[in-house]
């Protein structure tokens, strides 16, 4: 067909698919924890923080390349890879792995609240007769959420899945980019914030931890060469694979700022903070109104759900690369896990918890795998048997590099924070 006779949303559409398998990073990486620390670190401290979320964005774009390199030259994947071709790779991959499958399961608990608790609190902005904190009301929309969830993933083909997040990532990043010009802060405070410093308040350690567990997270670079086999991309499309990379990274930069400049533009000048992402329901109603509120929420929403999706993959996703490095969405095993983590997910809306601070408190400890991930996808695309020509060149050496000791100092940042957290 000729470009020309195709209209501008079909154009806007196949704009969306090209981004292929970096949907799904930004998918694992922008959920409700990740709106939650930015809309709280928004609230709290402006935008002091967004030197490190510039810094995980970058380095998430230079792993991404790693790892997406590596998979279309050598065919292979992350955690068969790391068992079968480094020294002591058995005992890394069994580490990444669990430490992963642990770090996803507990943060989609937290998702799954957030959300059901979430559409509840939408109803009631517009429906005000139903009663506030209903505990039925809330699980049943959980369980409700959970078991479309789970009906999408039976369809099982890549494709699909791969859709489906579009349609939730663009909703999701619009909303969100919308709101942040609603209430738009000053241009100065914005640029401050790329001078590096912390906090000093209780939480701030807690936070630049949290940014970079939710920004620069594990299972994003893990899963990456199996999204690649599935989208069937190979040697011949390189160039394709590193577009991706830095399309995905961009926009993760883009919907962060966003989100952590609408909670700063709305909030911090008035000395207003939130604990959760909930709170902006009635922080920003008097500000904004019923529907900008209402367009924030939507954002919210595709965001838990754009993750719940990716999140109910990455076990079975997991356990295949670690036996064969296949990617099979249509097996028992497959349909099985997912429904275990399915049920799973419901822990926080069947016990009527306050997901948040277990949430940061997981995106925190997401951070301890980050170095043992670098430094597998290192050794791997410097190995010139397995990548020869594309072997890692200077520049993203220096990156791998940098990012490793960026993630040993957030680590032990992160061990502090949650010693201060228990204390």
């Amino acid at each position: 067909m000729n470009p020309r006779g195709i209209s501008f949303p079909r154009r806007i559409w196949l704009a969306l698919l090209s981004i292929g398998p970096g949907i799904f990073c930004i998918g694992y990486t922008i959920g409700t924890g990740s709106v939650t620390s930015m809309v709280k670190s928004g609230s709290q401290f402006g935008m002091q923080l967004l030197w490190v979320l510039l810094l995980s964005c970058l380095f998430a774009w230079v792993l991404m390349d790693a790892f997406g390199r590596y998979a279309i030259i050598t065919g292979g994947t992350s955690i068969y890879s790391f068992k079968t071709r480094l020294k002591g790779g058995k005992f890394l991959a069994i580490l990444v792995m669990v430490g992963i499958i642990v770090a996803q399961w507990n943060a989609l608990t937290g998702i799954l609240g957030l959300s059901s608790h979430g559409i509840y609190e939408v109803l009631r902005l517009f429906l005000p007769q139903l009663p506030e904190n209903s505990y039925w009301g809330v699980l049943s929309l959980a369980i409700i959420l959970i078991m479309i969830m789970y009906g999408l993933l039976l369809v099982g083909k890549y494709s699909f899945f791969e859709k489906v997040l579009v349609v939730f990532v663009t909703i999701m990043g619009l909303s969100f980019i919308v709101s942040m010009f609603i209430v738009l802060p000053e241009p100065g405070s914005i640029a401050r914030g790329l001078v590096p410093s912390i906090p000093k308040m209780p939480g701030g350690k807690l936070m630049v931890a949290a940014f970079v567990g939710t920004t620069m997270a594990a299972p994003t670079f893990v899963v990456r060469p199996l999204l690649l086999k599935g989208k069937g991309w190979n040697a011949g499309n390189v160039k394709d694979q590193s577009r991706d990379a830095f399309t995905s990274a961009l926009l993760m930069l883009v919907i962060n700022l966003a989100i952590m400049a609408a909670a700063m533009g709305a909030l911090f000048y008035q000395g207003k903070t939130v604990d959760k992402v909930l709170d902006m329901v009635y922080t920003l109603e008097p500000i904004a109104g019923k529907f900008a509120v209402a367009l924030f929420m939507v954002g919210t929403l595709s965001a838990g759900l754009s993750s719940i999706f990716p999140i109910l993959m990455v076990a079975p996703l997991l356990i295949a690369d670690y036996r064969s490095g296949e990617l099979d969405t249509n097996s028992k095993m497959f349909r099985v896990i997912t429904a275990v983590a399915c049920a799973f997910g419901l822990t926080v809306p069947v016990l009527g918890a306050n997901p948040i601070i277990a949430q940061i408190a997981t995106q925190v400890a997401a951070v301890f795998v980050l170095p043992l991930v670098i430094g597998g996808i290192f050794f791997l695309v410097n190995n010139r048997r397995l990548m020869g020509e594309h072997s890692a060149g200077v520049l993203l050496n220096a990156g791998m590099i940098t990012a490793f000791v960026f993630s040993c100092i957030i680590s032990y940042t992160g061990a502090i924070a949650l010693l201060e957290l228990i204390r």
